[in-house]
């Protein structure tokens, strides 16, 4: 009897694998982002901008698989497709930093370990102005979240990363610093394009807040750190701008696995996703709509932390 044989790979040997399902999305995503400034604004101009946020949100989609192992396995390469953000406001490196620390779980949510979330350490927030606070109020609606969501997040994003140039943080000087090159590209190419300069940065503001639709809820305050990652089972036109990251459990359980497999992952054993989270689920984005666009998901201050500290 003849064993099967098998190839193995030394690391510098290994099959390179193209997914070409996310290539050939990121193509289509540039391709719709340049008809969305060259030719679309003598179409429609309101038409020029919706598809550029459309087209922007989903960019902002594939970094994040870029920063995941897609779609190629050389990470230099795959970064090359998105190191320039036509999205203008967040530097790759610094969004590929943050959300890599985002993903120790434990730390979910921790208003210093994670940089992802919207809590605040319950005593920072009794130091806060009142405006201040009836500000992050507003914020932690779904309405205040896309309408000054954006800009609150950006102010507050930029003010920690400045602090951090300032303390020498190199990795973060050298995050802005490619960056910039990069957006006077894209902004040279929107000075010379039909399309307005402040109907680019409008467009680019409404990606911005449809993302936020995305990041609304996608943790909450729980005991247990497997608690704290939603489950929203929607398919629905934004669950594919967002490449299934509506399936957030199983992306944090399963991080290299490529967007268009996380459904079929889920349906194959969802109880025992929603088991792993304590039921955190939401039926569609729909039901997140009806249940928070003026209402609170929770309180800003962390709810699990005290302010007698």
């Amino acid at each position: 009897m003849h064993r099967k044989r098998t190839t193995r790979y030394l690391p510098s040997e290994r099959p390179f694998v193209v997914e070409w399902i996310t290539l050939t999305l990121f193509l289509a995503c540039i391709l719709t982002w340049g008809a969305s400034i060259l030719w679309l604004p003598s179409v429609s101009l309101p038409l020029a901008i919706l598809v550029l946020a459309v087209s922007l949100v989903l960019h902002a989609s594939l970094t994040h698989e870029v920063l995941h192992g897609h779609p190629f396995p050389s990470r230099s390469l795959s970064e090359a497709l998105v190191i320039v953000n036509p999205g203008l406001f967040i530097p790759y490196l610094r969004f590929r930093d943050t959300h890599l620390a985002h993903h120790q779980d434990a730390n979910l949510t921790d208003p210093y370990d994670d940089p992802e979330t919207n809590y605040l350490d319950p005593v920072v927030w009794l130091r806060l102005a009142l405006w201040v606070r009836v500000l992050l109020e507003v914020n932690n609606t779904l309405a205040g979240r896309m309408l000054i969501g954006p800009v609150l997040a950006q102010v507050m994003f930029m003010r920690s990363d400045w602090q951090a140039v300032r303390m020498g943080d190199r990795q973060v000087a050298l995050g802005w610093a490619l960056h910039v090159p990069g957006c006077i590209v894209v902004l040279m190419l929107v000075v010379w394009a039909p399309i307005p300069f402040w109907a680019y940065l409008l467009g680019c503001y409404g990606a911005l807040s449809v993302l936020k639709i995305r990041t609304f809820l996608e943790h909450q305050a729980h005991q247990k750190a497997r608690g704290r990652t939603v489950i929203i089972e929607d398919r629905g036109l934004l669950a594919f701008l967002f490449l299934n990251n509506n399936f957030h459990v199983v992306h944090h359980m399963h991080p290299r696995v490529p967007w268009y497999r996380l459904p079929a992952l889920y349906r194959a054993s969802a109880s025992r996703y929603l088991a792993c989270n304590e039921g955190y689920r939401y039926r569609s984005y729909m039901q997140v709509f009806a249940r928070h666009f003026l209402r609170a998901k929770d309180s800003v201050p962390h709810p699990l932390w005290s302010s007698d500290r």
